[in-house]
């Protein structure tokens, strides 16, 4: 079989020319800072090897990457690839590159992601983990990195950031709960370790409990529909639990609750209701069909992209993104 070809690289062009690395990049990048007969030997020599120009030379001369690094904890959350779909149509739009760090959750590994984010030499960062604090955010732009947070209050003058919003939305449906004279208290589902917008989400439900004066549970439960469908399904043979309203996290542990009560002969909703805060595509799957507190996640990861070039470009005039979640009616909840 037939050896395939190395790739000829910038330092091979520059040695076989007999110029300087930077020479060959300003012939590239078509600077003007180039003498005609310097420039038509680079040219020569870069057809005769075959080079194919790298973003790494380009970036010499314009001191730009085109790399744009994003901090996830996973990729296997559905939401969290939605927002990456969006992040990627505009930053082919924008002609940037991607390069993915995940984190899994740990902070250990999200310091370590900022480590090389900053030897990857990307153009700015796109950060979507709250194990990042302030002071990692700052260690990433101190080296000139601009920095858009996605779900962080985050501040600097290279850093801005997307908020989410589910205080009013979650804290009117609780009052509308009560008010229609429901008797059976709300349950939280609390998992450990979900990060910051679940544990505000908690924290706004035991609040307005607290200012009505109503009664609540709390549930521990495990992120993994498995785990919860099971857990549930001896919760429910306890028929104190056969009625109230099951506030989940994501729409996977809630279908864990639906499945579970379904399962058990509970009816849902006329029993039991539920509903999940991070709403996806899953929740007009099930049946019945969820109840949910969505975002457009890939609208936040355009927003997010449009965000960081104009920061890039020194053009973003607003820092500060807030996006409310809405209330999507399904078939889980009266």
């Amino acid at each position: 079989m037939q050896n395939l070809k190395d790739r000829v690289t910038i330092y091979q062009v520059a040695q076989a020319a007999g110029v300087s690395l930077a020479t060959v990049s300003r012939v590239i990048n078509k600077s003007e800072s180039v003498t005609p007969a310097t420039r038509k030997k680079v040219q020569d020599t870069i057809e005769a090897l075959g080079y194919k120009p790298s973003g790494l030379a380009q970036a010499l001369a314009t001191n730009r990457s085109t790399n744009i690094g994003i901090i996830i904890p996973s990729a296997n959350y559905v939401y969290i690839a939605n927002m990456l779909s969006g992040i990627t149509e505009i930053a082919k739009e924008k002609n940037y590159t991607l390069t993915l760090f995940t984190t899994s959750h740990s902070r250990d590994e999200a310091l370590q992601s900022i480590d090389k984010v900053i030897t990857a030499h990307v153009d700015g960062t796109i950060i979507f983990d709250d194990q990042l604090a302030q002071e990692d955010v700052e260690k990433i732009t101190s080296y000139n990195v601009p920095s858009v947070v996605i779900d962080n209050k985050i501040k600097g003058d290279r850093v801005a950031d997307i908020r989410f919003s589910y205080d009013s939305s979650l804290e009117n449906l609780i009052k509308e709960y009560y008010a229609r004279g429901a008797a059976n208290p709300m349950a939280f589902l609390h998992v450990h370790n979900a990060g910051r917008l679940l544990a505000r989400c908690e924290k706004t439900f035991l609040k307005t409990h607290e200012e009505l004066g109503r009664d609540y549970r709390i549930v521990n439960c495990h992120d993994s529909y498995t785990q919860t469908y099971q857990q549930f399904l001896d919760y429910f043979k306890d028929e104190a639990n056969h009625r109230g309203y099951y506030i989940c996290y994501r729409d996977s542990i809630a279908a864990a609750v639906l499945n579970a009560a379904t399962d058990s002969g509970i009816s849902v909703p006329g029993q039991v209701e539920v509903l999940s805060l991070v709403g996806t595509k899953y929740s007009y799957i099930v049946r019945p069909t969820l109840t949910t507190m969505q975002i457009n996640m890939q609208e936040v990861g355009k927003r997010a992209m449009y965000m960081l070039t104009d920061l890039l470009n020194q053009e973003l005039v607003e820092k500060t993104c807030r996006i409310e979640a809405k209330l999507v009616h399904g078939q889980s909840t009266k």
